[in-house]
């Protein structure tokens, strides 16, 4: 997918890819040398950044795209359209990891990720794409 295309939802996604590679400047990755930065889209337009923080215990760290969806949930958003995630890969695009996935999983199945290169291309799908036959809040009987 071209960067500068804008979907089904209206978004701009060269604009969301933007931001998530200007996030990704910020991000603290002093041990792996892997900078990752994602920009989440709400439902209601606004668009809020994030990007991997790590830790000297490694299971204390925090994936940009969980970063950027937790900032989200503390500022009171919940529905999202859309998040695009930016690293320094070049040939491939950077896809979530199974943590995030499923993460993404608890706000919907419908919302899209887009995934990118270096040089702003990326790669779209969905949630349920990206998790199928996946286990969310549907799942969980109170």
């Amino acid at each position: 997918m071209a960067a500068n295309q804008t979907t089904e939802y209206g978004i701009d996604v060269k604009t969301l890819i933007m931001a998530s590679m200007e996030a990704k400047k910020y991000a603290y990755c002093p041990y792996s040398k892997f900078p990752v930065g994602a920009a989440l889209q709400t439902e209601n337009d606004a668009i809020i950044t994030g990007c991997n923080v790590e830790n000297a215990c490694n299971n204390l760290g925090i994936c940009a795209e969980r970063n950027a969806m937790a900032k989200a949930v503390s500022e009171g958003h919940t529905r999202f359209k859309a998040i695009a995630i930016a690293s320094n890969l070049d040939k491939e695009p950077i896809t979530p990891c199974g943590g995030c996935r499923q993460f993404m999983r608890e706000f919907g199945v419908k919302w899209t990720v887009y995934m990118t290169r270096t040089d702003g291309t990326c790669e779209a799908m969905t949630v349920g794409q990206l998790l199928p036959e996946s286990f969310g809040p549907d799942n969980v009987k109170n």
